[in-house]
């Protein structure tokens, strides 16, 4: 299976949105959220329980639901769209990988961040992880300097990914979200974009890799913001 989670982006009404500064804090509060909720998984917890964890901590937290629950998705299924049934039985082993995927809102302001994990030193799952924090970054930043268009984009996304030796999967589902006093959701793939970040627009840029040959794979979410150099 081939993986690459395409887009969704988010056009902002006109004076929707107040302050920049509330979006970068929802932001913050969703990876800080994510963060503590990966620290939380262990070796020998099944799927469903994490699924619990990441849900009862984002309530909490006064966090509220956005696009989606908290995802969490171990071993096999960290190749798979979460569209895909999962397999709420399967348990963590001590070598393994998992993903954690969040849409929350937070005091009103959506916050998306999705990044995936690894127990143990398998060698191969870490390279993975990153790779695809790697390619985030790449195609993000490539994304800002040249105003590519969703077309050209892909392109350099399957480029990018290809000669690092990873696949991509570009039929995974398109995202739905419901409109916010914020913004207005939109869902759409990254192939049929036909516009780049620019003033007034924001975009939450989703990859997934798959190991070429291992049942796994890597995800990582993230909001791209036009005027901010990727870390």
């Amino acid at each position: 299976m081939t993986t690459l989670e395409t887009l969704e982006h988010a056009r902002q009404p006109a004076g929707a949105i107040s302050s920049m500064a509330a979006i970068r804090s929802a932001r913050a509060e969703s990876w800080i959220a994510l963060g503590h909720i990966a620290a939380g998984i262990r070796p020998g917890m099944t799927e469903r329980q994490a699924c619990e964890l990441a849900g009862g901590f984002l309530e909490a937290h006064e966090a509220q639901r956005h696009r989606h629950p908290a995802i969490v998705r171990f071993g096999e299924g960290t190749s798979k769209a979460s569209s895909e049934p999962s397999r709420p039985g399967r348990v963590l082993g001590e070598k393994d990988i998992f993903l954690v995927d969040i849409a929350a809102v937070w005091e009103g302001r959506p916050g998306h961040a999705g990044d995936t994990f690894v127990a143990g030193d398998d060698p191969d799952m870490h390279a993975c992880a990153d790779a695809a924090r790697t390619l985030w970054r790449e195609v993000g930043e490539h994304w800002r300097r040249h105003a590519a268009d969703g077309r050209a984009l892909h392109a350099y996304a399957v480029e990018r990914a290809d000669a690092q030796g990873w696949r991509l999967d570009l039929d995974i589902d398109r995202h739905r979200a419901d409109g916010l006093p914020c913004t207005l959701h939109r869902p759409g793939a990254l192939g049929d974009a036909r516009s780049h970040p620019g003033t007034g627009m924001l975009w939450v840029l989703e990859v997934r890799i798959a190991h070429p040959s291992r049942p796994f794979g890597a995800f990582y979410k993230d909001l791209v913001l036009p005027d901010e150099e990727m870390d």
